[in-house]
């Protein structure tokens, strides 16, 4: 039995556990997985966005419980500072930092409207102007990042909790078709060939459980 313990909650649509568990993934700490079921009613609120607080992921190590995603990658870093996740560079790490917590906090038009649903696929998807302002600024961070650090990830040669924290995004645009210029259409192929990503796409393909809400084009 390993040391640490992450509960998620659906593979499919919660996008705050994907960033848990690709953390984990990248950080290479051996972890046993506890998947919350869909059924569960708190975990179908925070899904639906309507729960008051992120009960996913969750991480237990050792003696230590944490439960935010931000301080979950903080903690990894810590424990696990050769996985890399954050840059070696004072001023890269400062600029990781920043754009995680931009991820963390902001983009509430594009979370509500194009919810994570890997098994989906809704073309011609109508995308509203307020979701839209959130991709276009989301496309200026990565463009700038692969720029500034030369890809083929946010900071460089090798995926980082910044990756992380914009991995749900990469599958909201390919579930709603949401197209995006060769920079940004090469990042998200980059980070949907991830072993990490593959094996996780893969489990929610499995998933039974759906949330009707969330299966139908709106």
């Amino acid at each position: 039995m390993a040391q640490a313990t992450l509960t998620i909650g659906s593979k499919n649509y919660s996008s705050w556990s994907m960033r848990g568990w690709l953390l984990v993934k990248l950080s290479q700490l051996p972890f046993d997985e506890h998947v919350i079921s869909s059924d569960d009613p708190a975990m179908r609120a925070e899904i639906l966005l309507l729960a008051p607080s992120i009960l996913v992921p969750c991480l237990r190590h050792d003696d230590v419980t944490v439960w935010d995603t931000l301080a979950i990658g903080e903690y990894l870093n810590e424990v696990k500072p050769e996985a890399g996740l954050l840059p070696e560079s004072r001023v890269a790490r400062a600029h990781c930092r920043a754009i995680c917590g931009e991820m963390h906090s902001g983009f509430a038009s594009l979370r509500s409207a194009l919810p994570m649903n890997i098994k989906g696929h809704f073309g011609n998807f109508k995308v509203w102007a307020r979701a839209q302002a959130d991709i276009e600024r989301i496309a200026v961070i990565w463009r700038d990042c692969l720029a500034t650090y030369g890809g083929p990830y946010l900071f460089g040669a090798q995926p980082c909790m910044a990756d992380a924290m914009y991995a749900p995004v990469v599958t909201r645009l390919l579930t709603y078709d949401v197209k995006q210029d060769a920079l940004c259409t090469a990042y998200c192929a980059s980070i949907m060939a991830l072993p990490q990503m593959q094996e996780w796409v893969a489990a929610a393909q499995l998933e039974l459980d759906p949330i009707d809400e969330l299966d139908a084009e709106f």
